[in-house]
């Protein structure tokens, strides 16, 4: 269970069982209050991770001139 434990400025503390964690106050729902309980899904997304990389290892190719495999640096 995820309860709004204050708000402070931008940031929410939220409380677990576990403690509490700021969390951005602009990514609550609007109309978020202390003390309300709060659900949340997190999902991987293969594909923009995949994007992700992709982008990373052009980035790198380009720094190091195509000789990223004499060096190691391969992302994965």
């Amino acid at each position: 269970m995820l309860i709004v434990d204050r708000l402070e400025g931008e940031w929410a503390v939220i409380e677990w069982e576990e403690g509490t964690f700021n969390f951005p106050r602009k990514l609550l729902p609007a109309g978020v209050r202390e003390g309300d309980v709060l659900t949340m899904t997190l999902e991987r997304d293969e594909e923009l991770t995949v994007q992700r990389q992709k982008a990373a290892q052009s980035e790198l190719d380009d720094l190091l001139g195509g000789k990223e495999e004499e060096a190691g640096w391969i992302l994965s």
